[in-house]
């Protein structure tokens, strides 16, 4: 059984390249290219070290809210 690392490029028959996320001796997080994030068993996984680089994903950053504005009461 091969543990790999978060931040380690690999390759699964079904799902293809991906990132590792999260690994242990129990459970292996990988964050596919085309099929987002699966969770395998670390010791029936498959898994291939791959020298693909991965993908640029646009980034989640949030609009800024415009100020609330006060009205004056008379």
């Amino acid at each position: 059984m091969r543990l790999f690392v978060p931040g380690d490029r690999v390759s699964q028959a079904q799902y293809g390249h991906g990132t590792v996320t999260r690994a242990d001796e129990y459970h292996t997080s990988i964050d596919f290219d085309d099929h987002g994030l699966r969770t395998f068993s670390s010791t029936r996984s498959h898994l291939e070290r791959s020298e693909t680089t991965a993908p640029v994903k646009p980034s989640k950053k949030r609009a800024k809210k415009a100020p609330k504005t006060v009205e004056a009461v008379s």
